[in-house]
């Protein structure tokens, strides 16, 4: 696929998720969360995504705050989040769109990232160069 659709930004959504929700580590801590609620949550994640890539403005809420809220997250849950999501979008997508949804997923990640333990992650090389002069 080349040009992103709400099809295709579908299909990434549950594809990922899907991935999520197998994933030893990182399945338990979604599924303590979300338990019964994952079709609204899929939905939410679908009009995110479609509201930053398509500008389609059909998401609103507070991604920090909700977040902030999850129990016995580590750098671990976030550097196999980051991998997951590289993997889907370089499947689905051409390289330059890939791209994009994964410096928008980084960006989401190191702010969440800092938010739980007060430094950069390690899979953010591009933020650290940016302030290593200063």
């Amino acid at each position: 696929m080349n040009a992103p659709t709400t099809d295709s930004i579908t299909a990434l959504v549950h594809g990922f998720y899907a991935d999520v929700r197998a994933d030893p580590l990182l399945g338990p801590v979604f599924e303590d969360a979300l338990r019964d609620h994952w079709e609204s949550h899929l939905a939410r994640m679908v009009d995110f995504w479609s509201t930053v890539v398509l500008g389609s403005k059909s998401f609103s809420g507070n991604v920090f705050a909700k977040h902030m809220a999850l129990q016995g997250v580590t750098p671990a849950h976030f550097a196999a989040w980051v991998r997951l999501w590289g993997q889907h979008t370089e499947r689905l997508f051409a390289p330059e769109v890939a791209r994009e949804l994964q410096l928008v997923a980084h960006g989401i990640a190191r702010n969440l990232f800092r938010g739980y333990f007060g430094t950069l992650p390690a899979f953010d090389s591009t933020e650290k160069e940016a302030h290593s002069g200063h």
